[in-house]
């Protein structure tokens, strides 16, 4: 049995990879607070990814502790075709040409007038025009399209570097019309969904339909992951505009930061970051904010006083998670890149009540019955000063409520379902126990008491709020809130 939750209530992501693939490493990423293992599949082969399933898997067993695994597809990546090892260098005010090649080769001046650059990116001709921005290497060099023709864009280099094979390619301002679902992500989430992800994040969204196709597609292949929570990954401005309709089909956001200042710009990153999370928050669905938090530390073990007050202020102003990417895949401190995010997570916490922003969800319409539940809990542990709210749940619905009204105790959330308890460290403030199917309310009452009572003793006579549905064995929606005082 896990023992009570004490610590922080902000969730870690943390990427796994090269840096981060062995038990020894991953044992100590979860001893110093990681929650989720992202599983990036933009890179590495299935059979790699399967290994490193199982792994978390058991390691989960063996530290008693739920890990959730995301599976983060790719999307539409655009890219460069193949270049030289050495990769080649671009000048400013350096004509070259770029173009979809049947075997996507380089051409060197020699074979050519200009330079000729092959993008693995299929009609992009069709889509872009003279004048049209183009950026490579996560925007570190930047192209102006001067003419385009047939299969083939002329372009002047604004800023130059060098530039290497696969890299990506953003187009800011150009919408182009290739399909957000790709072959190669359907094939990914058949392996996921048969080695049983917890979650899928889908990159590049920029429609609520986006969400939808893959929702269909996971019900075609398995109706016993119909409820899989999906994660729309925020990184085009597209995406911002249809920000609200996303948040109706989705179980989730992500505050893509790296492709969203490319495709932006850097400056405007933060107050997008703000509303993002704001209307996440007010919708009652989960928002995690990435990319280039302890970017630093994949060099250096300790973070720059940026990145450390960037990470805080995000938790101020009420995300749910924060991610790790090159930190804990390819980095050389993974563990401390954890260890440190850990620490400014219960920092920020511990002045939440200064600083902190909580925005209630609201509705259109009606509040539901359990979200009503969700606010009554809150207030019932505020008024009442009990130690935690205990939630019974089957689908985890009624304990993400009661996780987004954000109450100021530990949420302790019993389930029978294991996929339910895996899933359930993705929320903030929810610490998920594995527990039979409690059959009465004297079960339940039993339960809490001896989560509580085994971790201290001091717990007797502090009160706890619980929640269920009721009748117990009629699986109804949360209707009952119960104030109970332990060892009465």
């Amino acid at each position: 049995m896990n023992s009570f939750p004490v610590g922080k209530n902000t969730k870690i992501i943390a990427t796994l990879g090269p840096s981060s693939s062995d038990k020894k490493t991953l044992t100590k990423m979860i001893q110093a607070g990681m929650d989720v293992a992202r599983l990036n599949f933009s890179h590495g082969t299935h059979d790699d990814h399967a290994k490193l399933i199982e792994m978390v898997r058991k390691l989960s067993l063996d530290e008693k502790k739920p890990i959730t695994i995301l599976q983060d597809l790719q999307g539409p990546k655009l890219r460069v075709g193949n270049l030289p090892e050495s990769g080649i260098h671009l000048q400013a005010h350096q004509l070259i040409r770029l173009k979809r090649l049947p075997d996507d080769r380089f051409l060197s001046q020699t074979d050519s007038k200009e330079l000729t650059i092959p993008l693995d990116i299929p009609d992009v001709t069709k889509d872009i025009n003279a004048g049209s921005r183009i950026l490579l290497d996560d925007g570190h060099m930047e192209l102006l399209v001067e003419k385009v023709k047939n299969d083939e864009i002329d372009a002047i280099v604004i800023i130059g570097g060098t530039l290497f094979s696969h890299k990506g390619v953003n187009l800011p301002g150009t919408s182009l019309n290739i399909p957000g679902f790709t072959e190669k992500d359907k094939a990914d989430l058949e392996f996921g969904l048969k080695h049983q992800v917890d979650a899928i994040a889908l990159s590049f969204v920029r429609t609520a339909q986006d969400i939808i196709k893959v929702r269909d597609f996971i019900f075609q292949q398995s109706s016993f992951n119909q409820d899989l929570p999906i994660i729309a990954k925020l990184e085009l401005p597209d995406a911002i505009h249809n920000l609200e309709e996303i948040l109706v089909v989705a179980d989730g956001v992500m505050v893509a930061r790296g492709d969203l200042a490319v495709e932006t710009s850097p400056s405007s990153v933060p107050i997008i970051q703000k509303e993002i999370i704001l209307s996440a928050n007010r919708k009652a669905k989960l928002v995690i904010t990435a990319t280039q938090m302890l970017d630093s530390m994949i060099e250096n073990p300790r973070p720059t006083r940026a990145e450390a007050s960037d990470v805080a202020n995000a938790i101020l102003d009420g995300t749910d998670m924060v991610m790790l990417s090159g930190e804990t895949a390819i980095g050389c401190y993974p563990v401390e890149s954890i260890t440190m995010m850990s620490s400014i997570i219960l920092e920020a916490e511990a002045h939440f009540k200064e600083w902190g922003h909580i925005y209630s969800p609201v509705s259109e319409g009606n509040i539901d019955d359990p979200m009503a539940m969700s606010f009554a809990a809150r207030e019932i542990a505020q008024d009442r000063k009990v130690a935690a709210i205990a939630v019974f749940t089957q689908t985890g619905k009624s304990a993400i409520f009661i996780s987004k009204v954000r109450p100021e105790v530990p949420i302790l959330a019993f389930t029978p379902v294991e996929r339910t308890y895996q899933r359930l460290s993705l929320y903030w403030g929810i610490h998920p126990y594995l527990m039979p199917f409690s059959k009465s309310l004297e079960e339940m009452i039993s339960h809490v008491e001896k989560v509580l009572l085994t971790h201290n003793s001091d717990f007797s006579g502090k009160k706890v709020v619980i929640i269920s549905g009721f009748p117990i064995n009629a699986m109804r929606p949360t209707n009952l809130a119960l104030l109970h005082t332990i060892g009465q």
